[in-house]
């Protein structure tokens, strides 16, 4: 960061959001499957500051408890909501006056390190302030500059006269300025406006008072100072940060069939030539390797995939390690504690968990692998099932290298399966299947002569 000056951020995470019609504080609604508030803190963070200050007031401990794992945040209670200029007065007593201080908002979600970085050096000796201009600016506070083109003030709409509300230059809320200045001018607000609040913005006036410049920055992107009142906003933010996820994989060499119909609400690492398709969703950590390519509507979650595989549409993959070029559904589902080894196939309505399949392997219809080990080269019937469930605990199959499993095949575990072993359609195997021989377990095909079908009493 180019300021040497130390740095305390304060993020402003209070509010009720009673226009969200929900129960949840605001901050914690998610946008890319993280809350409000960790974007904003994650960008604080890379700030490197010398202390973030968290004040938060509507759910009370709901919103801290949410952060119970993140690390270096000091939580600030605004018991009462009096305003922004009561909010960041809470937090005041533990700022040193050398610090400037950072203001940031938990709903303000898409701010990025790079915009606040020139915020705090616009402050130097002074006050930074980020601005934006809008076309329609209702809503906003309104910047007032005099006949020089200097700040003076930030009226809020509620308070401006009609020819300040035709202003289209306004206030973010993000600012800048030396924690002792700012002790000084928030002891002197007034809740004399329409809110009866007091808002922080006041202490614009009070720095061009006593002289002290006011030093303006605009943001490179306007999305990012704009914030969440509502669920249309939270919704039309959801895609403006998504549409920035899909510009960096485009960026990086994925080739995305519509970028405007993608989801990831984590993080995502992408080899060289990696495709996806429509309507994909990837969730918390994904891998994929050099090659890969992600069929319509396929859900990945908390896994690794390897170079080369192919995930076909409607499938879904959760924390599961996947080998290289291995062919997955449609219509499959891949569930925790899986590990598939390179060339394994899995297909159309498998599910497959807490399982380990080797090389070579396939899985192709119908069938449900659970608390398994399959071999290399396996071949597993259509309707193959392991009964892995007693009513009370889990059992495990164990199933050698190139065995062939006929359809319809139930494997009561526990149970293992030798090397080379063949077992014949329709069996139920309930004891240890030695190798290289044919197992099948039947009972015997009967025709009965002379039997007739029942027939449906006509009603008189």
């Amino acid at each position: 960061m180019a300021s040497q000056t130390p740095v305390s951020i304060v993020v402003l995470a209070a509010g009720q959001g009673t226009r969200m019609r929900s129960d949840r504080p605001k901050v914690l609604h998610p946008l890319g499957g993280r809350p409000l508030l960790a974007h904003v803190i994650a960008t604080a963070q890379a700030l490197a500051p010398e202390a973030i200050h968290v004040v938060y007031g509507h759910g009370g401990d709901r919103v801290p408890a949410a952060f119970a794992d993140s690390q270096g945040l000091a939580w600030v209670e605004q018991a009462d909501q009096l305003g922004t200029g009561h909010a960041v007065q809470q937090a005041l007593p533990t700022l040193p006056d050398d610090h400037a201080v950072l203001i940031l908002y938990g709903d303000v979600p898409l701010i990025t390190a790079e915009t606040l970085e020139r915020v705090i050096a616009a402050a130097g000796d002074a006050l930074g302030l980020l601005v934006a201009h809008f076309d329609d600016p209702r809503g906003y506070g309104r910047i007032v500059r005099d006949e020089s083109g200097a700040v003076v003030r930030i009226v809020e709409e509620k308070d401006a006269s009609e020819l300040e509300r035709h202003i289209k230059e306004c206030n973010t809320g993000i600012l800048a300025v030396g924690a002792q200045r700012l002790r000084a001018w928030l002891a002197g607000l007034s809740n004399a406006n329409a809110q009866g609040e007091y808002y922080l913005t006041d202490v614009i006036e009070m720095a061009v008072a006593e002289g002290v410049a006011v030093n303006t920055v605009h943001p490179n992107r306007r999305e990012e100072i704009l914030g969440v009142n509502d669920k249309a906003q939270l919704a039309d933010l959801e895609r403006r940060f998504q549409r920035r996820q899909a510009e960096r994989l485009l960026t990086e060499g994925v080739t995305l069939i519509d970028p405007a119909r993608l989801d990831i609400r984590g993080e995502v690492s992408v080899g060289r030539d990696v495709s996806i398709d429509v309507n994909v969703v990837l969730e918390g950590r994904v891998v994929l390797g050099d090659g890969v390519r992600i069929g319509a509507n396929a859900v990945l979650r908390d896994c690794e995939l390897d170079a080369g595989t192919r995930v076909l549409p409607m499938s879904l993959i959760e924390r599961a390690r996947v080998g290289r070029d291995c062919r997955i559904g449609p219509f499959a589902r891949i569930r925790p504690g899986t590990a598939l080894a390179d060339s394994v196939h899995v297909g159309n309505f498998v599910e497959v968990k807490n399982s380990q399949v080797e090389a070579g392997s396939k899985i192709n219809h119908l069938s449900y692998i659970g608390d398994a080990g399959v071999g290399r080269d396996v071949n597993v019937g259509a309707g193959t099932i392991t009964c892995n469930y007693d009513g009370a605990n889990k059992h495990r199959t164990v199933i050698g290298d190139n065995v062939f499993i006929g359809s319809d095949t139930q494997l009561v575990a526990p149970v293992s399966v030798g090397d080379g072993a063949t077992i014949g359609a329709g069996s139920t195997i309930t004891r240890d299947v030695p190798p290289t021989e044919l197992t099948l377990s039947r009972s015997k095909q009967q025709t009965v002569k002379g039997w007739k079908r029942p027939v449906k009493k006509r009603e008189v």
